[in-house]
């Protein structure tokens, strides 16, 4: 994370908890050549645009209190989705038994990816069963990893 993203990140966080939701993740993108600040938020009954709201109607002030960010931006509290990027180790203990899509930086087999049930993490290494086959990958291999609805 950057420092942008970690201060927002404790800023979002006491606001979250307000609303009974934690938050999954922040980024600070640039696209189509506008600046996006993003929010993303979650609970373990799923989130609605009521929550989304609520959180950025209290967020929103202390942003242009705090004034982190220079330059303008679009502001967006959204929910974590369902078919969400894991990326810290608490993030795959949380899911580990459900269906993930793990992402290759380069072919592995012929594949791209692989679709399966997530085993176990170890220190960025992923285990998952696909199918009958038990595949472990490295973190060096993996480019992503996602929850999987299917």
């Amino acid at each position: 994370m950057s420092k942008i993203t970690d201060l927002i990140w404790s800023l979002a966080e006491p606001v979250a908890k307000n609303h009974g939701c934690s938050i999954w993740d922040v980024e600070f993108v640039k696209e189509a050549g506008t600046r996006y600040l993003r929010v993303y938020i979650d609970k373990d009954e799923g989130i609605c645009i009521d929550d989304c709201e609520a959180v950025s109607r209290e967020l929103d002030p202390i942003l242009d209190e705090a004034d982190p960010i220079v330059e303008s931006y679009v502001f967006e509290v959204c929910s974590a989705g369902a078919e969400r990027e894991l990326k810290r180790p608490s993030d795959f203990e949380r899911f580990l038994g459900s269906t993930v899509e793990v992402r290759f930086f380069q072919n592995i087999n012929g594949r791209k990816s692989v679709i399966g049930t997530l085993q176990s993490y170890e220190n960025g290494d992923v285990t998952v069963q696909s199918g009958a086959e038990t595949l472990k990958f490295v973190k060096a291999q993996i480019a992503q990893v996602r929850l999987r609805i299917v």
